[in-house]
């Protein structure tokens, strides 16, 4: 492992963590994109995912895949931002909505969680067959970001075809996360807005499928992950969620080229996370002063 000090200045008003985080899901920028084409992957017989693919005019260009966080989606601000400026320098990007989210509502009878590598390992199968010849990123941005690490450390996903990968403000141990997120007093607000556009995404599954498990509502991630994303999920309870689906465990087994993005002062992510992991070589640890969770408003 590296390890690098990211030289990113915040604007003067927004050095806050909390000011950055909320901001920087706020402050959209140019999200202006052209027309995508759409894919429909399926998963299983009750479930798809829907994929918006930004075909590069260059057909030798890389493909980068971006991976959005809890809660988002393929239209969620900053996937769009990044979108546009990957797109705009020359490459295809192809955008992925997580089962249950955004295009995806109610096109399955589950959602996804933080451990769900084996969607991820379809979507990058699915992406080299229309892209055999073409080198492909991943890009994974908070839970989808642990999502991407646990899939590169996981010994029998060896022979992925990713040849680079960044993981920004990933949450490498879930049940520390879901800890502050439910039970501190600033966690509260954030775990207030994640919890809202999950009982959207359960809404939509209820209405679709309505033999599916359809957990009763609370008001905590802690709590929907014991009542439903553990047993749906196939683990014995949220601990287990935890334990197996937690990056952390699997950092020291990454062959991939990847970089890990996180502010020193994130309000979920404890820095200190990853000074007491084992981390392979090929990692680069980049870790700015400021920036909160997914916030990096500059002072540019």
């Amino acid at each position: 492992m590296t390890s690098n000090h990211y030289s990113f200045e915040p604007k003067n008003l927004f050095r806050n963590k909390y000011s950055q985080t909320i901001l920087g899901s706020i402050v959209s920028g140019n999200t202006d994109l052209p027309e995508r084409k759409l894919h429909k992957l399926i998963i299983d017989q009750n479930a798809k995912l829907m994929l918006l693919e930004l075909p590069s005019i260059k057909p030798e260009a890389p493909v980068i895949l971006l991976l959005h966080g809890m809660g988002g989606c393929s239209e969620s601000s900053y996937m769009r931002r990044i979108a546009r400026k990957l797109w705009i320098r020359g490459f295809s990007v192809v955008m992925m909505n997580h089962l249950g989210s955004g295009l995806g509502m109610g096109l399955s009878d589950r959602l996804w969680n933080g451990g769900s590598s084996d969607d991820l390992d379809m979507t990058i199968n699915y992406i080299a067959k229309i892209y055999p010849n073409t080198a492909i990123d991943v890009v994974g941005f908070s839970l989808s970001g642990n999502i991407l690490l646990k899939y590169l450390g996981d010994k029998d996903k060896k022979n992925t075809k990713i040849r680079r990968a960044i993981a920004v403000n990933p949450p490498i141990d879930l049940k520390r996360a879901s800890f502050f997120l439910s039970k501190t007093n600033w966690g509260r607000v954030f775990n207030n807005y994640y919890m809202r556009q999950i009982y959207l995404q359960v809404e939509a599954m209820a209405e679709c499928f309505p033999d599916a498990f359809i957990p009763p509502k609370k008001s905590t991630i802690l709590e929907f992950d014991d009542v439903y994303t553990a047993p749906v999920a196939g683990y014995k309870n949220s601990d287990d969620y935890y334990a197996t689906c937690s990056a952390k465990n699997l950092l020291e087994d990454i062959a991939v080229p990847t970089t890990i993005l996180c502010a020193m002062d994130d309000p979920f992510v404890e820095p200190s996370i990853f000074k007491s992991v084992r981390m392979s070589r090929a990692i680069e640890l980049n870790t700015p002063q400021y920036g909160g969770h997914m916030g990096y408003l500059s002072r540019e």
